[in-house]
């Protein structure tokens, strides 16, 4: 008897530690975007990392630190489904990895992660990153609370086929680069599950391949297919077999629907897609991630010159298609989620594409949805991430005015919490 009473107590005393810190958030106005409505006068009670209750009239805890936004629209934590943040310093062109060491590449990227954060984006789906698995490692660091940075899921690699959109080009043919700036070349369906392997033994969280050219490679060809239908297909294959999901890079229209119908989870860019690339996305619930905004920033830096005159010729009439077609897949009711590419544009500002895609056809309550809501769906995260409620984390933001009224302010973020810890108020 008096062992299981001993066991009983120091259950007992576990308990009272894990209990925590406790937080409790007045809320004038919070946007529920599973739900699609807002409430108003709302309570949100937070227990260290997590969301308790949440309601209105609800009881504050008299041990709770009280945060009081109730002059404020409440919504949960952004998520950008498409970043790029261990990359280092932002540069036009990729060949400016040779004058780095991975070093100063991984420490250049400690304030991308900080300024992501700061602008409202709690979590982001990074794709790839030229030195392999610096993403991984970012963050590691982030979770361990070494450095501030929203929630990460990584790739590692991108999946390329060799000099393909992926892969650092532009070099006379004899160098040889150094394993982190090859990793994920590929050219055949088992060498394709080869390197999933690898990634996933890394410690990836999902797998980007790269199913047409680029706009930002040098000698590449947006309009062009890379991988064939059947290296795509053992990708989605092999990739599940680590209960990863993939996301192909596509703007060809061929090259969107071998993607498609390989069975990825969601297809980047999407630029060039057809009717019938629509049609399959609709019909196999595949997500459209389509960058809508970036076309000012890689126009801006092209009248300053210092984006390369290749990649300027490569994106010359896609911008504008792009975002016509993104109109397209509103009206088409195809998935929709939240991606802008970051890194192209100055990071801290992926809150600019709100505006437009509200301007190519989403109300604003859809803008809101494809960044909280539909992303924490496709991430596979949706039991705790993209809405206010009991049991997810505790990721949550807060603007001053109505952004139904005026999407442009989740441009300007004035409060972040995540995992229960406020960065910016």
């Amino acid at each position: 008897m008096k062992r299981i009473l001993f066991l009983f107590a120091g259950c007992c005393v576990f308990v009272g530690v894990a209990s925590g810190q406790v937080t409790a958030i007045r809320a004038g106005k919070l946007v529920d975007p599973d739900s699609g409505a807002v409430f108003s006068d709302q309570i949100i009670v937070i227990r260290d990392s997590r969301i308790e209750k949440v309601g209105k009239g609800i009881e504050i805890p008299p041990n709770a630190t009280v945060v009081d936004l109730s002059k404020m629209t409440v919504l949960p934590g952004l998520i950008d489904c498409h970043t790029h943040l261990a990359d280092g310093a932002r540069s036009a062109d990729p060949l400016t990895q040779f004058k780095k060491t991975a070093a100063q590449v991984a420490l250049e990227s400690v304030p991308n992660a900080r300024s992501v954060l700061e602008s409202g984006f709690t979590t982001v789906r990074d794709v790839g990153t030229y030195r392999a698995l610096g993403d991984i490692a970012l963050r590691d660091a982030i979770n361990r609370g070494d450095i501030a940075g929203p929630r990460m899921f990584v790739a590692g690699a991108y999946v390329t086929i060799t000099g393909g959109a992926g892969a650092l080009t532009g070099l006379a043919p004899d160098i040889t680069l150094p394993w982190d700036l090859h990793y994920g070349e590929a050219d055949s369906p088992w060498e394709v599950r080869r390197v999933i392997r690898r990634l996933a033994h890394d410690g990836v969280d999902h797998i980007k391949i790269l199913s047409s050219g680029a706009v930002l490679t040098h000698g590449s060809n947006p309009k062009s297919q890379e991988f064939t239908p059947e290296e795509l297909q053992a990708a989605v294959d092999e990739a599940s077999h680590f209960g990863l999901r993939v996301e192909a890079h596509a703007h060809s229209p061929e090259g969107i629907k071998n993607a498609i119908r390989a069975g990825v989870a969601s297809v980047e860019h999407a630029t060039l897609i057809d009717d019938e690339g629509l049609a399959l996305a609709k019909q196999r619930g595949t997500y459209l991630d389509m960058d809508i905004y970036d076309e000012e920033c890689i126009q801006e830096e092209g009248k300053t010159g210092s984006m390369p005159k290749d990649f300027l010729e490569h994106d010359a009439q896609l911008g504008q298609v792009q975002r016509d077609n993104f109109r397209k897949a509103v009206a088409a009711g195809v998935k929709m989620s939240f991606g802008t590419d970051a890194g192209v544009c100055p990071y801290g500002t992926s809150g600019r594409q709100f505006a437009f895609m509200v301007n190519y056809g989403m109300t604003p309550m859809q803008a809101i949805q494809a960044a909280t809501n539909n992303a924490a769906d496709l991430l596979g995260h949706a039991s705790e991430l993209g809405s206010v409620k009991p049991g997810k984390y505790a990721d949550i933001i807060a603007v001053v005015g109505d952004p139904l009224t005026d999407i442009h302010l989740l441009e300007n973020v004035k409060f972040v919490m995540k995992d229960g810890k406020i960065y910016q108020q």
